[in-house]
Order: structure tokens, then sequence, then C-alpha cells
């Protein structure tokens, strides 16, 4: 693939992000009313209506691509080209009226990310990356942080939807708050990894995402110098869910106490509430 083919879709999918942003703002400042898919995994008309956007856009300009889409959109021929799409990573934020939600687009060629977009309506801010082109923000070259003791860094971090009491995360982000400057939990992984890729966060984990949540932040991470694997080391692949994204160099000592808290190793205990209030009763 030649480098202006892959420019023309990066300019592409930055213009469709752009359009679905603008239809976004419109509903948030409408406050939409809230539906559910499960039992707490919201929806509102403003997803569909912006998927809707996308895949009329991508149809139009790019007939013969498969599309994934998180809302039901599907595209399945074959074709060596797949979009992997979340027209709103954020809802739950977004239908609270709180401004942490983005456009999240991420295209593969022959099971091989090429291009990504990240788009932050209420900032205005664009993230986007081809393969082997750097990563930028608001067209200007942006790069991972070069934080290299995990005591110093901010991480981030989320949390699933449903069955929240059977994800082993809130171990997680107990062991690691107590190991680093803090973890941030803001709602939206494509931001989040976005915000790996700009510097912002010197790391970033989830369990369990999809891979419309994952596509265009990988790609961001990875062209801006960043490093992305399993929780065991193991080469990123979008089938397996489970992410661990750094600047690169505090990612060797993220997957060691990853391993130690797997294995049940130097866990410190979550304190008991009932012996804080003791202590603090007037």
């Amino acid at each position: 693939m030649s480098a202006e083919r892959a420019s023309e879709f990066v300019s592409a999918i930055e213009a469709i992000a752009r359009e679905a942003g603008e239809l976004l703002m419109g509903y948030f400042a409408r406050r939409v009313p809230i539906e559910y898919k499960g039992d707490v995994d919201l929806v509102t008309e403003a997803d569909r209506a912006s998927e809707a956007l996308i895949m009329d856009r991508i149809q139009a300009r790019f007939p013969r691509h498969d599309v994934l889409g998180e809302e039901g959109a599907r595209r399945e021929t074959g074709s060596d080209y797949k979009w992997y799409v979340d027209p709103l990573d954020g809802t739950t934020n977004f239908a609270h009226g709180f401004p942490v939600f983005c456009i999240s687009m991420g295209l593969e060629h022959k099971g091989q990310l090429i291009a990504g977009v990240v788009y932050d309506p209420a900032r205005g801010e664009m993230f986007s990356a081809e393969k082997g082109s750097g990563a930028y923000l608001n067209q200007r070259r942006m790069q991972v942080s070069k934080t290299t003791n995990l005591p110093e860094s901010l991480l981030a971090t989320g949390f699933p939807s449903h069955k929240r009491h059977k994800n082993p995360n809130i171990r997680f982000y107990h062991q690691i708050t107590l190991r680093t400057h803090g973890v941030r939990r803001a709602g939206s992984a494509a931001l989040d990894l976005a915000c790996v890729a700009s510097g912002r966060f010197d790391g970033f984990w989830e369990f369990n995402l999809n891979p419309w949540d994952l596509a265009a932040g990988v790609l961001l991470v990875e062209e801006a110098g960043g490093q992305v694997t399993g929780f065991f080391g193991q080469p990123f692949r979008l089938a397996e869910r489970d992410v661990v994204a750094s600047n690169g160099l505090i990612h060797a000592d993220l997957l060691r106490e990853f391993k130690e808290i797997f294995a049940g190793r130097c866990l410190e205990p979550l304190p008991d509430p009932r012996e804080y209030a003791k202590s603090h009763q007037p």
C-alpha cells in the first residue's frame, strides 16, 4: 500500500469523524433519553444516529470495505479492508452530560491496522495515525511520555458496564494505585489510549474490551512510540480483548506488577470501612 493511499484513508476518516462529532454535540446539548441494551449497558439515539451517518459515509466512499460497528452495523464480504467503528465511546458519560466521549474509527488491511482516528468533539481534539507515519493531535506530531519509573507514572483503566462484580479489575486498580502517582477512570477506552499516545497518561490497561474500542487507539499508541501487549506480554491482537498499553519505558515493570497480582503475591489488603468509621467518630 502506498503512503499516499494510507494518507487518503486518514483524511477520509477525519472528515467522517468530524461530521459525526458535530451530530453528537447537537444531541449532547439536548440531553437525549437513556435506553438500555442490558441491565446497565446504555445506548442512546445519538449512538445509533452517529453509526448510521458513519456507515453511510463509508459505504459511499469505500463500498467494498467491510465494517464492524458497536451498535450492530455489519458488513462481512471477505474484503481485505475492515473498519472498526465505535460511533460514541463513552455513552454513559454522554448520557449523563459529562463531556468525556469520542468517535473511534480504525481501519485494518489484511489483518494489520493501517489507519485510525479518535475524535473528541467536546474539546475539538483529533487524534490520528497511519501505519509507519506517526501519530498526530490536531496535525501536530505527538509522542508518548518519557516517564521511566512506575512510581512516578499516571495510569488509566476502565470497568465493564455489566457484571462488574465478576471482573477482577478492582483488585488491579487498588494495587496499581498504591504503586503509582494514581489511576484515572474516565469512562472511554479509546480516549484513554489516545491520552497514552499523547503523553498525558503513561499507561493504560483494561479487561474484556471489544475491537471497536481498541483498533484506533492501539495504532495511535504504537505510532506515537508506545507499546501494546496482552497482560502476559504476548503480542496484542484485537480478538484477545485484554490490553496493556504504555509509553514502553514502564511496560516491563507494569507487567511484572500484573504478574504478582494475578499470582496473589504482595497484595495490600483493602481497608475495612468499619474500622475507618470507628477511628473517625467525633
